[in-house]
C-alpha cells in the first residue's frame, strides 16, 4: 500500500534541512536529473521548484540503521560485550547457540535468561551461562562457537537478529563471522553461484563434492561462480571462514526441456505485520516468512519467487533500509542456503529524496540514482540475473539521449528458467514517486505503471521464448495486479477505472494512461504469446485467483479509448499474503471472475508435470488448504 499523507507530513517534520546526498556534486546531480524533475540549485543546495515555489531537499532521517547493531561485539574474560550504536537504547538482549549439525535449517536456540541492555550496552556471559549442560555446540572442547542474538527494545519491539562467532575458552575473541548467507543464486542445469558476507575482510573457502575454491583476496562479500555440474543432481557443499565451516545442499536444474516434474513457490508482501513479536522484526514479518519457507522446504520446491514489498521501506536513509533488508533476509536465510529465491521490487522498497514545497511533502526516488535509488539498493542486496533492459534511457521520453538519466533495471527486471518453465520478472514500481498521482508536477513514475523500455523488452523476450521448443510455460510476475480485487482497486493498473494517471517528465505526462498501458501489456502477454499461463502478483494483502478472458468486464463505463480483445484465457494469481496487514475484498467489475479470496496468510505451490500445471495454496500458519486449481 502507499504511505498516507499524514505519514509523510510527520516524517518530514522529523528531518532537518540538508545539502545533497553523498557521493555527488550538486551541479552535476541537478544536470543529470534535468527533464525528469524540476530541480534547481542555489548556493550549493538542491531545491524542488513547483509553480515558482521552491522547497529544499531534506536530510535523511536515520531512525535505526544496520550499523547500529552489526559488528558491535567485543570479547572479554567471561564472554562478549556489545556496545550498540543507539546510545540511549534500553531493552533486552536474547542470545543462544546456533548448532549447525543438528538441523538442516538451523535457527538460534535462545538461552532461558536474557541480558539487559542499558544505555546501548549488554553482555553475553558465555562462561557463566553457556557452559557444561548448556554447551550444546561443544565450545569448551573446540574453543569456538556461533551465537545468534536478538535486540529487543524496552517496549517489546524486536529491532534486529544477528550472528556472531567467538573463539577462545576465556578470554574470548570475536572470530570471523558469516553474517549473511550462504545463498544459492542463478542456478542452472550446469552451474550455480554461491555467496555470503562476512563481518570483516577475510579469505573464504567453498567445497563441493571434492572440488575446492578459495577467495584470492580478503573480502567481506564472497561470490563463487561454479560450473561443470551435472543436471538434476543434488550436491553437498561446505563453506569455511576461519575455524568455522557450515555444510548444506543444493539441487541443480534439469536439462532444459527434460520435462521432469517439479514444484516452485510464490508469495509477496512480507513487510511488518500486526500482533507483536516476530510479526514485525523492524520492517519484516519474520513469523510468517519462516512458516512460508518451512512449507516450501517440506514440498521440496526447486525455487521460490518473491515479488515485492519485502520490507516496510519508504525510508530516506540507506543504512536504515539495509537494516530492514537484513531482517527480512535473516528470516528466510536457513532455507535460501538450499534453493534459490528470486525477488522483484514493490512500492515499499522505496528509498526517497524528500522535499517540502509550500507546506506539501514531495517524495522522489532517492538520488543519485547510481548509488542511492531504490533500484541501486535493491541490486546491492540481491544477486540476480542481468539479462533485462538497461534503463528507460533511450525511450521517447528521455530528456537527454547523451546522458544516463534514469535508474538501472539491472537485477530488478530479468528472466530465468527451470526446465520447461520460464519466469519473467517485471518492475511496476520503477523510478517510483509516491505522491505522483496527486502531484504529477514533481515528475516520476506511477505505482503500477510499466514504462516504455520495459514493455519493449517484454515483447522481445516473449517473442524469443515462443520460438524456444524447450519452454512450455511462461509465468510473468510483477508487484501490482492488472486486476485488483481488494485494497488497491483505487490504484494498481486500474485506478478506480481512471485512465488519466500516468508517469510525468518534470510534470509533462507521457502519452499513454494506466489502463491503456495495461491493455498494451495484455495484448503482448495474451494475444502475442501462447505460452504465458499466469500472472503472479501481490500488493493486495490477500490471496485470490482471477480468470482473465475476453468475456471478463475490464473497462469503466464510457471508456473513450480503443479496447483490446483477448484471444485466450490466462490467470492472475495474487498472493500478497506473506504477512503484511490484510485487505478485504472489494467489488471491481471482474469480481465474479475471482475465486478463492482469503485474507489468511498464504503460500502458493505450483506443480509442473510436463504439459500440466496446477497450484495448491496453503495457509502456512495452520497448514489448511485454501485453494487447488489446474491451470493447464
Amino acid at each position: 500500500m502507499k504511505p498516507t499523507f499524514l505519514f509523510l507530513v510527520n516524517f518530514v517534520c522529523m528531518i532537518v534541512l540538508s545539502g545533497t546526498p553523498a557521493e555527488s556534486k550538486p551541479d552535476e546531480l541537478v544536470q543529470s536529473l534535468k527533464g525528469l524533475h524540476p530541480l534547481t540549485l542555489e548556493d550549493g543546495v538542491i531545491h524542488l521548484e513547483i509553480d515558482g515555489t521552491k522547497g529544499v531537499l531534506r536530510d535523511p532521517h536515520a531512525g535505526y540503521a544496520l550499523s547500529d547493531f552489526e559488528n558491535r561485539a567485543k570479547g572479554d574474560s567471561d564472554g562478549l560485550t556489545f556496545q550498540f550504536g543507539v546510545k540511549d537504547l534500553q531493552g533486552t538482549l536474547h542470545y543462544g547457540f546456533i548448532a549447525q549439525n543438528d538441523s538442516k535449517f538451523a535457527h538460534p536456540v535462545f538461552f532461558k535468561t536474557p541480558s539487559p541492555i542499558v544505555n546501548g550496552k549488554a553482555q553475553i556471559p558465555i562462561h557463566e551461562r553457556l557452559s557444561d549442560q548448556h554447551d550444546m555446540v561443544g565450545w569448551q572442547k573446540s574453543g569456538f562457537g556461533l551465537l545468534g542474538y536478538r535486540v529487543v527494545r524496552s517496549d517489546g519491539a524486536i529491532l534486529y537478529d544477528g550472528r556472531v562467532a567467538f573463539e577462545g575458552k576465556g578470554p574470548f575473541r570475536v572470530a570471523p563471522t558469516i553474517i549473511e548467507g550462504p545463498w544459492i543464486h542463478l542456478h542452472t542445469d550446469q552451474s550455480v553461484t554461491i555467496s555470503f558476507e562476512t563481518d570483516r575482510p577475510c579469505q573464504a573457502n567453498l567445497k563441493i563434492e571434492g572440488r575446492s575454491w578459495n577467495t584470492a583476496k580478503h573480502l567481506t562479500k564472497h561470490v563463487f561462480d561454479v560450473d561443470g555440474l551435472q543436471p538434476d543432481t543434488r550436491y553437498n557443499y561446505r563453506v569455511q571462514v576461519g575455524p568455522f565451516s557450515e555444510a548444506y545442499t543444493f539441487h541443480t536444474a534439469p536439462k532444459p526441456g527434460s520435462r521432469q516434474p517439479f514444484k516452485f513457490g510464490y508469495a509477496s508482501d512480507s513487510r511488518g505485520g500486526k500482533g507483536g513479536g516476530e510479526r514485525d522484526i523492524y520492517g519484516a514479518n519474520a513469523y510468517i516468512l519462516k512458516k512460508i519457507m518451512a512449507v516450501a522446504a517440506r514440498e521440496d520446491i526447486r525455487f521460490f519467487q518473491f515479488s515485492g514489498d519485502l520490507i516496510d521501506g519508504y525510508l530516506t536513509n540507506v543504512d536504515s533500509t539495509r537494516l530492514q533488508y537484513r531482517n527480512f533476509k535473516r528470516a528466510i536465510e536457513p532455507f535460501c542456503r538450499h534453493f534459490p529465491i528470486y525477488f522483484s521490487m514493490g512500492n515499499h522498497e522505496a528509498v526517497m529524496s524528500v522535499f517540502q514545497v509550500d507546506g506539501k511533502p514531495y517524495a522522489l526516488n532517492r538520488f543519485p540514482f547510481e548509488t542511492q535509488s531504490a533500484e541501486a539498493i535493491f541490486s546491492e542486496q540481491f544477486l540476480q540475473p542481468t539479462n533485462g533492459p538497461a534503463s528507460e534511457d533511450g525511450s521517447r521520453w528521455d530528456p537527454d539521449p547523451n546522458r544516463v538519466n534514469f535508474p538501472s533495471y539491472e537485477e530488478n527486471v530479468f528472466h530465468y528458467r527451470h526446465d520447461n518453465v520460464a519466469v519473467v520478472v517485471l518492475n511496476s514500481d520503477y523510478w517510483y514517486a509516491p505522491y505522483l498521482k496527486r502531484r504529477p508536477e514533481s515528475g516520476g513514475n506511477l505505482h503500477g505503471y510499466i514504462m516504455d523500455q520495459q514493455v519493449a523488452w517484454l515483447k522481445e523476450t516473449l517473442h524469443n521464448m515462443e520460438k524456444d521448443p524447450t519452454i512450455d510455460h511462461i509465468f510473468i510476475t510483477m508487484h501490482t495486479p492488472m486486476f485488483p480485487n481488494g485494497g488497491h482497486v483505487k490504484d494498481d493498473m486500474w485506478y478506480g477505472g481512471n485512465n488519466k494517471p500516468r508517469p510525468t517528465m518534470a510534470g509533462e505526462p507521457v502519452e499513454k494512461g494506466i489502463i491503456e498501458r495495461r491493455d498494451e501489456l495484455l495484448d503482448i502477454i495474451v494475444n502475442k504469446s501462447t505460452k504465458t499461463i499466469a500472472l503472479m502478483t501481490g500488493d493486495e494483502h490477500n490471496y485470490c485467483r482471477t480468470t482473465i478472458s475476453d468475456d471478463m468486464p475490464r473497462y469503466p463505463e464510457n471508456y473513450p479509448h480503443p479496447k483490446v480483445s483477448l484471444s485466450r484465457t490466462i490467470y492472475q494469481v495474487n498472493n500478497g499474503a506473506a504477512g503484511a496487514p490484510y485487505y478485504a475484498q472489494e467489488s471491481p467489475p471482474w469480481r465474479q471472475h475471482t475465486k478463492g479470496f482469503t485474507t489468511q496468510n498464504a503460500i502458493v505451490i505450483f506443480e509442473v508435470h510436463g504439459s500440466n500445471v496446477s497450484l495448491t495454496t496453503t495457509n502456512p500458519d495452520t497448514l489448511e488448504t485454501i485453494d487447488k486449481f489446474k491451470l493447464r
